[in-house]
């Protein structure tokens, strides 16, 4: 009997979290607006207060699928905001799951710490020698959590060293980074990395971003030159 009853609060659980998700401003309006999923909005509200994204930049997506964060580049990257049509600029996405197509994105399914990926980035990157290095990196990457709040945090700090450290050989001088994490264990160590690398650091929690969560933002302003 004890394991009906564990099914069925587990049954409420998902109901209202079901209830809560139909429900959500954000779901409703990325659906409305044709954004895979609610998180555009977060790095619209990012981008909205800190002006990351301009024309003409080269942008990489981390952890891209399943691509909401890709199509809000695409579309503030285009000349009319459309999500079809010219491109002023050039988006590159990462993800180790494969992406469904986004029109003027390019997509590399693979771990962007291996050789081959780099390697398949780097070429897209020449492909326009006069615009070699990247001018933003977005992550959106968050591990599968455990419930174990050490481990987890381990985790997500590993994801978001990896983001700095990528950030620190891809980007140009003077480049941007956001990645996503969750306030808790391990935050000041990587707020301390962040400073290490740029030189303005600012902390979001977008509204976009459910008030329960302990998810928040950081930006890295100015990619410090390497000496």
């Amino acid at each position: 009997m004890p394991s009906m009853k564990v099914r069925t609060q587990s049954k409420k659980v998902d109901k209202a979290w079901l209830n809560q998700h139909v429900n959500d401003t954000y779901v409703k309006l990325a659906q409305k607006e044709g954004y895979r999923a609610r998180a555009a909005y977060k790095l619209k509200e990012i981008d909205d207060s800190l002006g990351l994204v301009k024309p003409g930049h080269h942008v990489v997506d981390l952890g891209s699928v399943p691509g909401a964060w890709s199509q809000y580049l695409r579309r503030k990257l285009s000349p009319s905001g459309a999500a079809t049509g010219a491109l002023n600029g050039r988006i590159i996405a990462l993800d180790l799951l494969p992406m469904e197509p986004i029109e003027g994105v390019s997509f590399i399914q693979g771990d962007f710490r291996e050789g081959e990926v780099l390697a398949e980035l780097q070429a897209l990157l020449a492909a326009d020698l006069s615009h070699p290095k990247i001018d933003l990196v977005v992550s959106d990457m968050a591990p599968n959590l455990s419930g174990i709040e050490s481990a987890d945090a381990a985790r997500i700090s590993h994801l978001v060293e990896l983001a700095v450290d990528f950030a620190v050989h891809q980007l140009k001088p003077g480049g941007a980074l956001v990645v996503k994490l969750f306030h808790g264990s391990g935050y000041e160590e990587l707020a301390r990395l962040f400073k290490t690398h740029f030189q303005v650091v600012k902390k979001i929690k977008p509204k976009a971003s459910r008030p329960q969560s302990s998810e928040t933002f950081l930006v890295g302003l100015g990619l410090k030159s390497v000496a």
